[in-house]
């Protein structure tokens, strides 16, 4: 149990490390030699000339404007003067929208905790209910409910908080819908032409023992879209393909080096491998899977067949929205439909004991990281850990990074199992690990650190009372669990943010390779490109404290003031991050919103069912019927929401569809969409040839290209001979002239 000078002591050692990474960060930014670390955005996107290459030796790695360290800290000011909208287009939609959960986070905790700092500290504090009961405690848990003597009236007071942290949590969530729902509409009808607003995914194609994929494509589109089909993609099992492509781009980049060495001894070079592997694919109809990219005239032909069911058997020809072509995981395409229910299957089960086991080893390490723990597993450390600055370091905090440093892996297990599922976009794969990782820090962090906590705690007084009082005392105990999660919010959210824009592990890393690997332009790219943001382990971390702070507002109010230094923090940090680090891969189009949405009305229905668990130990059971409207009006509030505003999250209006192309046409009524699309959904390892391996894409790939005469017992609902290239002109059966 941490007193406050374990509190104070964790405080001051989180403080003075996220201070210190700050400093070293404002220090390291300036230094010429680490330019690349700090500002990759820019260099990747041709905006910003390295400092390193000119000027003296010295200058070209160490910054000596001796005034530009007077100014260390205006990265902060920097970070928040650049506009919402500039930040779009700069960024991209998913990135501002991600800022907005840090800033809903701070609209909805900095009432409430004023609100609870002025009503249910002294509420709470003038008590003497702990010190009359046998149980461990500090004196942060006189401010606590736990304080409140039993049956007492003054439960009246955090009843009606919790009504007040209700209504003004529903309300800023509801403002936030509306306005990033608008946003979406906004950025979806001023954005560019994109070839994903053109083309729908189609998977589970049956199979014809009389045409190929790519003719059975034309044909179905043809007849059953003949005013608005425009070409197709066949997907290929390319993934034998793309190891021997990304064998040959190391390869390469060593050639580039060593051209003598490798002209040399040419066969260690793989592209013969990869050519012969690539025609394997082009001719082997085995390696066509039954899934296609369907591009149309229109974004409204596209809206009108991903939105629709294609045939009287739903479960063939299924469409959906295309990702982005930067969106999409291509290793997942080549998995059969049929097989991915069973994948799924797999996954839920694996997930489930993945969850129920794992709280095993979490409850070890923190009866390890607690002083029992120690003095039971190492009693020969018992007299040092009697030392009051050793004591408060175990209790304050050991087991917020104990806790961290045993989630490390985790993201990695949940996004593998994620892919094995066969979710075919980067952004699905995220959201699928993030809603993993949020159910896992739920039952294993919050939930399981309450639960064996809370007996660790009190293990004591569970031994000498009687069974009737044990609720009792788990109603006291769980209040006061909020040391614990003090001080892992101090150290994941103070520490680990600071840590963040550090970026310690990439600059070791980058100048590592910069020293030893780099060769080529292209290699120093590679090497300093950071990546999206890890939308997969970051969201669910900030659902977390979303979920502490709405538990614990009523329960223990004192926990709120550490949360908002995270928030407030980490939407700085993160800001900076988004305008000079992070090089988004994809964009959604803030598709992730909903599920964030969500899991904060999750977090608020838990923290009232908690709170009517709670009073019903304390002696209050005849609120329980008033509290239970609460949940009751909560999930009301979540399916308004739902039905109000996530159908623009999910589908694409006709009407916006049918007024931008119409738009389009007016403006450029010449622009030849074929051949903007032609490449668009190729596979990455059929696309950057050189001249040796140079082969039109047209023959390898667009089967879609050549004449296709249908080959069918029946011609029955099938065009006649296929003559369509691409003009405005189909060769079909005058019955659907007529039509």
């Amino acid at each position: 149990m941490a007193t406050v000078s374990d509190i104070g002591l964790s405080a001051a050692i989180n403080v003075s490390m996220a201070v210190a990474f700050l400093l070293v960060f404002a220090f390291l930014r300036l230094q010429p030699i680490n330019d690349r670390v700090y500002f990759p955005k820019w260099y990747l996107r041709g905006m910003r000339d390295s400092p390193v290459s000119s000027g003296a030796a010295v200058q070209k790695v160490v910054n000596l404007n001796m005034r530009s360290y007077l100014k260390f800290l205006s990265w902060m000011p920097a970070a928040l003067k650049m506009p919402e909208d500039e930040l779009i287009n700069h960024a991209g939609l998913d990135s501002a929208v991600y800022l907005r959960i840090y800033l809903t986070g701070i609209k909805i905790f900095v009432p409430i905790s004023i609100l609870a700092s002025l009503v249910l500290f002294p509420v709470n504090w003038t008590n003497d209910t702990l010190d009359s009961m046998k149980v461990v405690h500090s004196k942060i848990d006189k401010l606590s409910i736990s304080n409140i003597p039993y049956g007492s009236n003054r439960f009246v007071t955090h009843l009606v908080m919790a009504y007040a942290v209700t209504f003004w949590t529903c309300y800023v969530l509801f403002r936030e819908y509306e306005i990033i729902t608008t946003m979406r509409l906004r950025f979806l009808a001023s954005e560019k032409r994109r070839p994903d607003q053109f083309t729908v995914l189609v998977r589970n194609i049956p199979p014809d023992p009389d045409e190929s994929i790519s003719e059975l494509v034309e044909h179905f589109f043809l007849v059953n879209h003949p005013d608005h089909y425009l070409r197709h993609q066949v997907v290929y099992n390319a993934n034998k393909l793309a190891d021997l492509v990304e064998k040959k781009k190391k390869l390469q980049n060593w050639l580039d080096y060593y051209q003598l060495k490798y002209e040399r001894n040419p066969s260690k070079r793989p592209t013969t491998k990869e050519a012969d592997e690539r025609q394997k694919i082009m001719k082997d109809p085995q390696s066509a899977v039954p899934a296609a990219f369907v591009s149309f005239r229109s974004r409204w032909g596209a809206a009108v067949c991903a939105q629709t069911q294609q045939t009287s058997n739903p479960t063939v020809w299924i469409t959906e929205w295309a990702p982005e072509p930067r969106d999409v995981y291509w290793n997942n395409l080549s998995i059969p439909f049929v097989s991915l229910t069973v994948r799924r299957l797999i996954v839920a089960v694996a997930f489930f004991f993945l969850n129920f086991f794992y709280v095993i080893p979490i409850a070890f390490v923190q009866s390890l990281a607690s002083l029992e723990g120690i003095e039971k597993a190492l009693p020969f450390l018992k007299p040092l850990i009697k030392i009051d600055v050793i004591k408060s370091f175990i209790q304050g905090f050991l087991p917020g990074i104990a806790l961290k440093v045993f989630l490390i892996l985790l993201p990695t297990i949940l996004m593998f199992m994620s892919k094995f599922e066969g979710l075919i976009s980067q952004s699905s794969l995220e959201r699928r690990s993030a809603s993993k990782y949020y159910i896992f820090l739920f039952f294993n962090v919050f939930l399981g650190s309450i639960v064996t906590g809370s007996a660790l705690d009190q293990l004591k007084a569970y031994i000498h009372q009687s069974a009737n009082e044990i609720p009792r005392t788990i109603g006291v105990a769980i209040p006061m669990r909020a040391t614990f999660f003090i001080t892992y919010v101090m150290v994941d959210g103070w520490t680990g943010v600071a840590g963040e824009i550090l970026r310690l592990r990439a600059l070791i890393i980058f100048h590592l390779k910069n020293f030893f690997l780099v060769k080529t332009e292209k290699d120093r790219e590679e090497a300093m490109d950071p990546g999206s943001i890890c939308f997969d382990w970051c969201e669910p971390r900030i659902q977390l404290y979303f979920l502490l702070g709405l538990v614990y507002a009523v329960v223990t109010p004192l926990l709120l003031p550490f949360i908002l230094v995270f928030f407030g923090l980490a939407y700085v940090v993160y800001r900076h991050q988004i305008i000079n680090v992070y090089n988004q891969q994809y964009e959604s189009g803030a598709q992730f919103w909903p599920s964030v949405h969500g899991r904060i009305i999750i977090a608020l229905i838990v923290s009232q069912l908690l709170l009517i668990g709670l009073l019903s130990t304390k002696g209050f059971e005849e609120t329980t019927p008033v509290l239970l409207v609460l949940p009751v009006l909560t999930f009301w509030f979540y399916k308004y929401c739902k039905n109000r505003f996530e159908p623009a999250f999910v589908r694409n209006p006709l009407q916006e569809a049918m007024r931008k192309d119409t738009l389009e046409r007016a403006r450029e009524p010449t622009f030849d969409l074929k051949a903007y699309l032609a490449n668009a959904y190729l596979h990455p390892v059929f696309k950057g040839r050189e001249e040796e391996d140079n082969m039109s894409i047209s023959e390898d790939v667009g089967m879609e290209e050549v004449i296709v005469p249908t080959k069918r017992q029946s011609r029955r609902n099938t065009p006649a001979q296929s003559k369509y290239e691409g003009s405005d002109t189909l060769s079909l059966p005058e019955t659907v002239h007529e039509r």
